[in-house]
């Protein structure tokens, strides 16, 4: 019987070890003082004092605890001194890919796709409240009642949101979502079904021939990771710009500069939007600049560079369908506040958009590509789309319940293929033969 087993079954106990966590927790701030916040100690000599410090207090506790309930409230208290507390377990888990904080006594985490409740929970609004502000503080955000929502991401890059009373009802809540400790690549998601090996090959072929890429799919897609293998790519002798809400992209070419989006300060001055980002990047001399998510004015800006020699650039947008995410990027050009036509944002976006990869997360719980959409250009005022790669949904579903199918060629050969094999850039007709279009 585990730990946690034989103290759910006796409450008592339980409710003895709670508060002593409780009470040597205290004691070790008290004890430490400001030697918890000194910047000069390493996170390795930070963590060997708490836990120096730690396991003394526990020796001048009475001798009733055991040896397993010693080690587990070392583990605990370090874990809320120097981490974020209960959640830390969960983060040491690769296969985590999202933990949820609803309040103090309500965790959930996402595992393979599915929501599960867990047991652990806060021991207070106090001690959430004090995670979300060490998580905040690393990366020079703030969080309270003038500003009581916050975007910031973990070391790991993992990306945070946190929003506090009074727009949070029932106390603060914590979402996390994280990214593998190594970044994925083409052939992960293809081990993963996400995509195939021709879409993996077009992919690259239309990165290499400097096409204009736009990832769109809804919340949780897997967009992020998509744009991250998508980037990978970009030829390394090339210099990317990347330009992010809260920076999570991780590329692994060498010569790589990355932007970020800087909230107002308590004043409410000193913002630097993604669309002023935007227009620094085109005077930093870039051959590609990827923009993390594209979610107000900066749509306009970005066009604009895809149609002035900035080709090859790669985004995400937030949509759900290919056809929705030119919608969206039509209305986003109209919130930059220039006086354009209808018209005219259309013809930008016709004209600088070269493929759109839309990605969902069906219902069983799995990230796949289901459109690779070609851009073709204007027939009269609306957007001309031609869907190459479809997702088969007609294959239906398995005994436990996962999606049977995957993506197929529907038998059109893309336009820009041409002007792939100008850039030098071979693509085999043999991708998009279709068994219904053989041609």
């Amino acid at each position: 019987m585990s730990l946690a087993e034989r103290l759910a079954s006796d409450p008592e106990r339980f409710d003895r070890l709670a508060e002593a966590r409780t009470r040597i927790q205290q004691r070790l701030i008290e004890r430490l003082g400001p030697r918890l916040y000194d910047s000069k100690m390493s996170e390795a000599e930070m963590r060997e004092l708490v836990h120096g410090e730690l396991r003394k207090l526990i020796e001048e506790e009475d001798g009733s605890l055991s040896t397993t309930e010693r080690a587990e409230l070392v583990r605990q208290i370090g874990d809320g001194v120097l981490g974020l507390g209960p959640l830390e377990p969960f983060l040491r888990d690769p296969g985590i890919t999202e933990v949820m904080v609803n309040g103090s006594d309500t965790i959930y985490i996402e595992r393979n796709g599915k929501l599960h409740r867990t047991a652990a929970r806060f021991m207070d609004d106090n001690q959430l409240r004090q995670t979300i502000e060490r998580i905040v503080a690393r990366v020079g955000r703030r969080i309270d009642e003038s500003s009581p929502y916050v975007d910031a991401r973990l070391p790991d890059g993992s990306r945070v949101n946190a929003i506090i009373p009074p727009l949070a009802v029932d106390g603060p809540a914590l979402t996390i979502r994280r990214f593998s400790s190594e970044p994925f690549s083409a052939s992960d998601l293809i081990s993963f079904g996400t995509i195939t090996p021709e879409v993996s090959q077009l992919l690259e072929a239309a990165v290499r021939g400097r096409l204009n890429v736009l990832v769109s799919g809804g919340t949780g897609a897997g967009k992020t990771t998509s744009l991250n293998v998508v980037s990978s790519f970009i030829p390394e002798d090339e210099r990317i710009i990347t330009i992010e809400d809260a920076a999570e992209l991780r590329l692994q070419q060498p010569h790589v500069v990355r932007l970020e989006y800087r909230p107002p300060n308590i004043e409410g001055r000193g913002e630097v939007t993604v669309r002023d980002l935007v227009r620094n990047a085109l005077r930093m001399r870039p051959d590609r600049i990827v923009v993390g998510e594209v979610r107000g004015g900066e749509a306009l800006d970005m066009l604009q560079a895809m149609n002035t020699g900035h080709d090859g650039s790669i985004s995400t947008i937030h949509a759900n369908s290919p056809r929705d995410a030119l919608a969206r990027l039509e209305t986003m050009a109209l919130m930059a506040g220039m006086d354009l036509t209808m018209r005219a944002i259309k013809e930008q976006v016709a004209s600088a958009l070269d493929l759109i990869v839309h990605q969902t997360r069906l219902k069983d719980g799995t990230r796949r590509v289901t459109h690779v959409t070609e851009v073709l250009g204007m027939e009269g005022d609306v957007i001309t789309l031609q869907d190459i790669f479809l997702f088969d949904f007609h294959a239906g579903v398995d005994d436990q319940g996962r999606f049977r199918g995957n993506l197929k060629p529907t038998g059109l050969r893309p336009h820009f293929v041409s002007k792939l094999e100008d850039q030098g850039v071979h693509v085999p007709a043999s991708l998009f033969m279709s068994e219904d279009r053989p041609w």
